[in-house]
């Protein structure tokens, strides 16, 4: 399984009385994912199955790939993929669908820099995850403890 890990674009700044589950994506934001999208389209990436954090700029990530992608699937909120989530139980949830051939998930930091490390079997590992960033890591097993292999990773600064 391909499972690609797709950091939310740039967002507003949250202001007083607004829950940050509600910031939206800029302008700007949204134009950098189109551009990281389009280039891993070209590249033949078709996940079988998104799975966003229920937050809105990780939804407006997620229906951004939904569009450009041309995925034809339910996409799936799941608390799993909030900012303060843990990567183990992002692996429960990839584990869930363990029988997709890849996954993308929509979500957060500091979430997906730890998660990329945990993937791969090191979690000490330091991974600086820019907002639209795309990472792909493949995975052969389910076991309780991953053991991916970094396969790619693409910054919105890379193809703009």
């Amino acid at each position: 399984m391909e499972i690609y890990i797709f950091r939310h674009g740039i967002a507003e700044e949250g202001h007083a009385g607004q829950p940050d589950s509600e910031r939206a994506l800029t302008a700007e934001g949204k134009k950098k994912l189109r551009n990281t999208l389009r280039a891993v389209h070209e590249a033949g990436i078709q996940p079988s199955l998104i799975l966003t954090s229920p937050y809105r700029r990780a939804v407006q990530t997620a229906q951004l790939a939904v569009e450009i992608l041309e995925y034809k699937g339910d996409l799936l909120r799941t608390k799993a993929l909030e900012p303060g989530s843990h990567p183990r139980v992002v692996w429960d949830e990839i584990r869930v669908h363990k029988n997709e051939r890849q996954i993308l998930l929509a979500g957060h930091e500091p979430l997906f820099s730890s998660l990329a490390a945990y993937l791969l079997g090191c979690p000490n590992l330091q991974v600086d995850f820019k907002k639209g960033a795309i990472a792909c890591v493949e995975i052969d097993r389910f076991d309780p403890e991953p053991h991916g292999v970094l396969k790619w990773m693409l910054t919105s600064k890379l193809h703009s």
